[in-house]
């Protein structure tokens, strides 16, 4: 066990470099000057102003502020002290924005294709008017022949609320995020079927007074969700039990009592034999159970024959073990958490694995109680006034034939699938607008990605970087940074209501323009001003602030506002009445909506494939510097980590002859190799059935100077898909890879 928290959170001190230089324009009228020392760890000068923002490296979003000297330069990004996302601590990503800021490799000016084949980025600079009239035309004639319906919306960041508006205004509610069905959509229907709530961001653990945290394929520090790294910290201050289960000996597996490395592809068979244990046991919370769960006997005679030694010939964890830790949380129950993850799509039964942590999370009562899942409250913001969407005659869902039905939002694969024509479905989606996401990285099967482009007649692209999925645009938007806009309010769940405020510490770099300004453009050219009322954000963001007793002005010298919570506990109190929405109005241990669309109401294992002889499990994960592909050219992130590398047991690389930083190069099981060589790192921390790459790496355009040909990709190997049968996630644990010296030559096409 580590000793302190100190110990646990020094991962996060390597943001604590980030210094650079910024613009020399200074909004002064909106920027405050410090006169006194602020809180926090860092001192600095008096004569700083600050900016509030909440960061855009990922999803968490911490509320902080952006700190100018005395030029207008930009020195540095630290964490607001009254946001509950980070209570004044920005991790290594947040700390690195200003990296965003300062990349030379920018896109700086908007940019028109002019050669027709997709993949090379050969674009001329054109003028804002010039782009937005072309993708207005463009969008327009999609509408004309095909029907608004055909258009389609990628996004992942800020800027999604506005281009969302007007791809609703116009007519199409084809509108999707890959992080639902490539990351957490599994997740959230599970836990909807379960308590008939789903869990959202960030999620309600209780781990701050938890007495045992269960970490069944989450790495929590490597994944660096800043509230739930230091709430993990506390915990282990007060002596929380940790169980780690893992085939890699992650960060967080070195600060657990138990680490289980388990054979991968076999988690719900642990899960189950846990809750054999826990019944058979009389551990689980008998009051709670009986008072608020519907179908616990059909759950005893499911798990009866499901015993630890069952499990062992499956998972490879030791009967005793297993026994072990089911009673370690059987101990702390109700302040236990068994959490539920975030990347969860692995297998392609993954709905069911997260049924299977709700459920166990159920008998131990730890939903709705201290030290277990709290009760979450979001701030009520009003939306901007604006007439009534078109009601679409026919979305993505129509070329999915009816599967998929539990979904509650959009899947990016299924808009993918419904972009491939297909005779028998009518049209297939035109046009795709692509907002701050790499489809080419983030899409498995990224031939299938590509099909569907060159399927289409026109996609434009929304970024602040030249990724991959720039050199299929046929107009590219440079979208300025975080630090340089106004955004939407952030309204995020947590323990009391708080809304935070990002306005523009310094003004945007090149000719680079906000989301908000580009889709009210967009919107005017096609006749849809009215779902844009406000001639400014600046108005619209005061008109919304006004409603709920605050102010743009207020705003700006705080940063952070705590509301009033409507209801006065985080917890059920003892005895009380609680009904769910479920069809049952109780905890469902038996998923009743589940056996109405022909699923098993109660998980089952089923073995998945294993590797074929010489190949090996590929596991991807995270670094606590990176957040997907999007930060690995940033100058200040890249310096902590700049390439990555494969973790291979001694045991596999003694029969390979595989040394430490050794490059090979990656083959998987449908004979594709990686682009770029990767560097082996030889550790007992990995099974000798599985291979360890971070996540991200690998960039194939130039334009990414610091990114380009670093690492491997481990999206380039993922060819094989296990889709979910219940929400259509995209299980992408289920490939394999060997190991090549040197990169195979491509034979000659045949004439």
């Amino acid at each position: 066990m580590v000793k302190s928290r100190r110990d646990f959170i020094k991962i996060s001190a390597l943001g604590a470099t980030g210094v650079a230089v910024g613009s020399k324009y200074l909004f002064a009228e909106n920027n405050q000057k410090l006169k006194d020392t602020p809180k926090g760890p860092f001192k600095l000068p008096s004569d700083f102003t600050r900016t509030p923002t909440y960061c855009e490296v990922c999803f968490w979003k911490c509320a902080g502020w952006v700190y100018k000297n005395d030029k207008g330069e930009v020195q540095k990004i630290k964490g607001n002290d009254d946001d509950p996302n980070s209570n004044g601590r920005f991790c290594p990503r947040g700390t690195g924005g200003v990296g965003m800021y300062n990349d030379s490799d920018r896109l700086k000016t908007p940019l028109i294709r002019v050669k027709d084949k997709y993949g090379n980025q050969t674009f001329k600079e054109v003028s804002w008017d010039e782009a937005l009239d072309y993708i207005a035309k463009k969008l327009q004639g999609v509408i004309d022949r095909h029907g608004a319906e055909c258009i389609a919306l990628f996004t992942h960041g800020s800027g999604g609320k506005y281009f969302g508006n007007l791809v609703k205004a116009l007519g199409s509610h084809n509108i999707a995020a890959p992080s639902y069905a490539q990351c957490r959509g599994p997740r959230e229907v599970g836990f909807i079927a379960t308590f008939g709530d789903g869990l959202n961001s960030p999620e309600p653990t209780d781990i701050r007074d938890t007495k045992c945290l269960v970490l069944i394929g989450s790495h929590i520090g490597e994944n660096m969700h800043n509230g739930q790294v230091q709430e993990m910290s506390d915990a282990i201050d007060k002596k929380a039990t940790i169980i780690t289960v893992d085939p890699r000996y992650s960060t967080a597996a070195s600060k657990s009592k138990y680490w289980l490395p388990i054979k991968p592809s076999t988690d719900l068979a642990l899960l189950l034999s846990w809750m054999n244990v826990i019944i058979e046991e009389g551990l689980y919370d008998k009051e709670y159970v009986e008072k608020y769960t519907y179908g616990f006997d059909q759950l005893k005679e499911h798990v009866k024959n499901l015993t630890p030694e069952w499990a062992y010939g499956i998972t490879t964890i030791k009967p005793d073990i297993i026994r072990k830790t089911a009673r370690e949380m059987g101990h702390a129950s109700p302040s236990v958490i068994i959490h539920p993850g975030r990347h969860v799509t692995w297998y392609g039964d993954d709905t069911q694995r997260l049924r299977a942590v709700a459920i166990l999370n159920a008998l131990l009562g730890s939903w709705g109680r201290r030290g277990g899942f709290y009760i979450p409250d979001k701030a009520k913001v009003p939306g901007v006034p604006h007439p009534p969407y078109p009601k679409p005659t026919r979305s993505w869902r129509d070329a999915m034939q009816g599967k998929y039905e539990l979904a509650d939002l959009a899947l990016a694969n299924g808009v993918c699938d419904a972009t491939i024509p297909d005779p028998s479905l009518g049209c297939s989606i035109k046009a795709w607008i692509i907002n701050g996401t790499n489809l080419l990285t983030t899409l498995p099967e990224r031939q299938k990605t590509i099909e569907a482009i060159n399927n289409l007649e026109f996609v434009a692209v929304i970024d602040t970087m030249p990724m991959e999925i720039t050199g299929y645009a046929d107009v590219v938007l440079p979208e300025c940074t975080y630090i340089e806009r106004y955004d939407s309010l952030r309204v995020t769940q947590h323990r009391e209501p708080t809304i935070a405020l990002r306005m523009p510490a310094v003004e945007p770099k090149y000719n680079t323009k906000p989301a908000f300004w580009m889709a009210k453009e967009l919107a005017k050219r096609m006749g849809k001003s009215d779902y844009f009322p406000f001639e400014t954000i600046e108005e619209e963001l005061d008109w919304q602030l006004k409603q709920v007793g605050t102010s743009l002005e207020e705003m700006q010298r705080i940063g952070v506002k705590k509301l009033k919570r409507p209801y006065d506990d985080l917890y059920f109190k003892d005895g009380e009445d609680v009904e769910f929405n479920t069809n049952t109005g109780k905890i469902e241990l038996y998923a009743t909506s589940f056996e109405e669309y022909g699923f098993d109401p109660l998980p089952k294992y089923t073995p998945h494939p294993e590797p074929p002889e010489g190949y090996y499990r590929l596991i991807y994960g995270r670094a606590p510097m990176h957040t997907f592909s999007r930060t690995i050219n940033n100058p200040n992130l890249s310096a902590l980590k700049d390439e990555n590398y494969v973790w291979i047991n001694p045991k596999v690389a003694k029969e390979w002859g595989l040394e430490n930083g050794q490059e090979v190069y990656l083959q998987n099981q449908d004979n594709v190799v990686s682009s770029f060589p990767i560097k082996v790192r030889v550790t007992e921390r990995i099974r000798w059935d599985s291979v360890y790459m971070v996540h991200g790496f690998g960039h194939g355009d130039k334009k990414l100077t610091r990114a380009y040909g670093k690492g491997a990709s481990d999206s380039e190997l993922i060819t094989k898909v296990m889709l979910d049968p219940i929400m259509g996630g995209t299980g992408m644990r289920g490939n394999f890879v060997t190991f090549l010296t040197s990169k195979p030559v491509k034979e000659e096409a045949e004439s």
